[in-house]
């Protein structure tokens, strides 16, 4: 033992061995004071390995927001709600206007906020610089929006948060952007409008992790040392998590209850209380709703654009607005006598636009999925002439609403490959928008790209020998 002693100050430092481990406690007395009085003490355990356990915190004050935070990892960390790759750009910081400046990111959407990395979150994480951190979106009081004023891009919607940061978010794809439209509006939504307000689901979940009794007796020590009306509130909160557990359980049951006894969809479409809509629908089934054999919205959009669309630059190629295809395909869903000659749809690009998507929604494509792998042989073979009488076999041999609905379509595109020198549609144009949307596999295992060449390849082939393999044009 060594023992000094200065004016202001003397140390003296206690080394004891115990069991393995060696204690080292220091104490620093204030040499001016007629009794000894610890203003500080620190407690280091040195194991066998060497290490040192870091000193408990002195700052009581956040003391119960450290614990948690260890335990119960960030909510937006558990509740990835979606992820992938959009077209980026940020328009504004803190109200401030920034100039745009597009770049693809991959965008991870969370209970809470977005997280824009340059590449995939996983290959982003091992390569990331300590302190560095994404950027991030606060979505608490943030407003969405379709937007055709801020880009000449199509598809594209702005996020505003109540910062005042603006972001731009786009993709060519149109069913890509839409969930993601939709995705961030309900996390939007499902956020208090007032920033300052805590999360309802991170509060719930906070309380619901917290209800281990491992949390309650590792930290009922450093609860005993908070000042009392900090102890109180944690106290509470963790003491009372058990009856919330059983709430919900009781909630759970009866939601269980609820949904065994429901009535099936079936019943409720006997009712009348779910119509049957046209978008999604298997193609059969409108037809038979309809008693056609092809369906009444296909042949009103194919009159629409044959009257006013043929010359139009890039049809069917160029994408309309997407919110107001979308407010066309909730009109036809609802049974809503529909005008296509109105106003409100008077970009033809909207109305193409929809018929394509009515196309890529239903749930078994126009050639059907038993029919793929042949019509994948058929177009393989060399002799053309083969190749011809075995699409015109494999055509007649298709459901009659497949067959009749193919039939319209496709000379309907004829029509449009007829006036290529105005709309600048070429067969291979009209091949590569239409192929991937009318035909594909119904489990891609194999390679996607070669699926892709050859799908281009037989819409090619039906449109370019329409009168071969349907017989005659549609009159």
């Amino acid at each position: 033992m060594q023992k000094s002693t200065n004016s202001d100050t003397s140390v003296e430092t206690l080394i004891s061995t115990c069991q393995g481990t060696g204690a080292v406690q220091m104490r620093i007395k204030n040499a001016n004071s007629h009794h000894d009085r610890l203003s500080q003490s620190k407690s280091m355990i040195l194991t066998d390995v060497g290490k040192v356990t870091e000193p408990i915190s002195r700052h009581r004050r956040n003391h119960s927001q450290h614990v948690l935070n260890d335990v119960i990892p960030p909510l937006e960390q558990l509740m990835v709600e979606k992820e992938g790759y959009l077209q980026k750009a940020k328009i504004a910081d803190g109200g401030k206007k920034l100039r745009k400046n597009w770049s693809t990111s991959w965008i991870v959407l969370s209970s809470r906020k977005i997280e824009f990395y340059k590449e995939s979150k996983q290959q982003a994480l091992p390569n990331t610089k300590t302190g560095h951190k994404p950027e991030s979106v606060d979505l608490c009081g943030a407003h969405i929006e379709w937007t055709k004023e801020k880009s000449s891009r199509k598809n594209v919607f702005q996020i505003t948060t109540a910062s005042g940061n603006e972001f731009l978010l786009q993709s060519d794809i149109d069913f890509i952007i839409l969930d993601w439209f939709h995705a961030i509006k309900n996390a939007i939504d499902r956020l208090p409008k007032d920033p300052s307000t805590p999360s309802r689901n991170l509060e719930l979940f906070k309380i619901q992790r917290s209800s281990s009794t491992e949390l309650l007796s590792h930290y009922d020590n450093d609860i005993k040392e908070q000042k009392p009306e900090h102890r109180k509130s944690l106290m509470f909160r963790l003491h009372h998590s058990a009856s919330d557990t059983n709430d919900k359980n009781r909630v759970k049951s009866r939601l269980k209850k609820f949904i065994t006894r429901r009535p099936s969809l079936k019943t409720l479409q006997e009712k009348g209380l779910i119509k049957d809509q046209i978008f999604g629908s298997h193609l059969h089934k409108v037809c038979e709703r309809e008693n056609s054999t092809v369906p009444r919205f296909v042949k009103q959009c194919i009159e629409a654009v044959e009257k006013r669309g043929l010359d139009v630059d890039g049809i069917y190629r160029v994408s309309g607005n997407l919110a107001t295809i979308q407010k066309l395909r909730f009109i036809v869903n609802q049974e809503e006598k529909l005008n296509l000659d109105d106003s409100q749809w008077e970009d033809i690009h909207v109305v193409t636009g929809a018929l394509k998507m009515f196309f890529r929604e239903l749930p078994e494509p126009l050639f059907p999925f038993s029919f793929f792998e042949r019509f994948v042989e058929a177009i393989k073979k060399q002799d053309n002439n083969t190749r011809i009488e075995t699409m015109k076999s494999l055509v007649q041999k298709l459901p009659p609403s497949n067959r009749d609905t193919m039939k319209v379509l496709f000379g309907h595109l004829t029509k449009i490959v007829a006036k290529a020198s105005k709309n600048l549609m070429s067969t291979q144009s009209l091949g590569i928008v239409f192929g991937p949307t009318l035909l594909r596999a119904e489990n891609e295992t194999g390679n996607m790209a070669i699926h892709m060449v050859y799908q281009n390849q037989i819409a090619e082939l039906m449109l370019g020998e329409y009168k071969k393999i349907f017989g005659s044009e549609e009159d």
